[in-house]
């Protein structure tokens, strides 16, 4: 089974039940044709114990918190949900999800969580531009460089992939540190949605 042919649904379904990457999710569908429970045993593999199958247990508990940036111009809401009160009220948690809005106030290109958000449509129009500029180049590369800069503006708008501008994260991307607190609580911790104000826009 070929990497496109993978469902963006599956790779989110096996995303929410280990904690993995979405890339390192589709690699694992793909090597796997698509069953989910020999992905999950892939991945138990490759990353051994930053993996846990966290299972259909449905991450109804969680915190809403909120960041307004000084001067009170730029507003943010976030919702982050994991499997139990207790963790819920975990301080680490809820840290996570205040560095977080903070990261989404300080970048405004930002508008969805996770790659497979993405609306189809909305890529497909932004590698038709990206094809009109390589035009000029030769055909064996023209595919390479609308690929690279549609990652390129995949990672502006995704805020799985934001890298944190927090010096004390060291560079980590956002769900870097989602996959270490769902090793960590040893729970399914999901960015759920958020938004992000702006006076005049």
């Amino acid at each position: 089974m070929s990497t496109a042919e993978i469902a963006a649904k599956d790779v989110k379904a096996l995303r929410e039940r280990t904690g993995a990457g979405m890339m390192d999710c589709k690699k694992a569908l793909t090597e796997a044709e698509g069953d989910i429970e020999k992905a999950i045993e892939i991945l138990r593999v490759a990353q051994g114990k930053k993996i846990q199958d966290l299972g259909e247990r449905a991450a109804t508990e969680g915190t809403v918190q909120a960041y307004i940036h000084p001067g009170a111009r730029v507003g943010v809401l976030i919702e982050v949900d994991c499997n139990t009160d207790f963790v819920a009220s975990n301080e680490d948690f809820v840290n996570f999800a205040r560095d977080v809005a903070l990261q989404i106030a300080a970048t405004p290109t930002v508008s969805f969580v996770a790659r497979e958000d993405v609306p189809r449509e909305l890529s497909d129009a932004e590698a038709r531009i990206y094809e009109q500029e390589a035009a000029e180049k030769p055909e064996n590369v023209r595919e390479r460089i609308v690929a690279g800069k549609l990652d390129a503006w995949l990672k502006t708008i995704v805020l799985l992939e934001q890298e944190m501008h927090n010096p004390k994260f060291e560079g980590k991307t956002v769900q870097q540190l989602r996959d270490e607190l769902t090793a960590t609580t040893g729970e399914n911790v999901v960015i759920r949605r958020f938004a992000r104000f702006s006076v005049g826009q």
